[in-house]
């Protein structure tokens, strides 16, 4: 049966305390010449395979890891190409800087604008 712990070193430390309590207690009680009754024995066993399997574990530990094969991915199919935009037509010219009225015309303009508004007012107010 597999030992599923992963530190062995407390499952080995408490066995050898009761090990070691059952030892004295049949020294103790029966002797040193007396063989080792039941409890004592499965102790022994249990430890034994204790300690094998830590020995098995620290080899395993030396030994390299296995790696995960990497997956290699399947291409993926080109996208077909977009068609192209039509084309925009020309934007037209901004006006050059000497193209623009000077204050003077824009005044001017301004003035005769304002001539103007007066006599469509006039001509409005007579009207009715």
């Amino acid at each position: 049966m597999p030992i599923r712990i992963a530190s062995l070193s407390r499952q080995l430390h408490k066995n050898g305390q009761r090990l070691h309590l059952a030892m004295a207690s049949r020294h103790f009680s029966k002797g040193p010449e007396h063989p080792a009754d039941d409890l004592e024995q499965t102790l022994r066993d249990e430890r034994d395979a204790l300690k094998a399997e830590q020995k098995k574990r620290r080899a395993a530990a030396g030994q390299p890891k296995a790696k995960p094969v990497k997956v290699v991915k399947e291409a993926k199919a080109p996208k077909a190409p977009k068609a192209p935009k039509a084309a925009k037509p020309p934007k037209e010219a901004k006006a050059a800087k000497g193209n623009k009225p000077s204050r003077a015309d824009k005044l001017s303009k301004k003035a005769e604008n304002l001539e103007a508004a007066k006599k469509a007012d006039r001509k409005s107010a007579s009207k009715t």
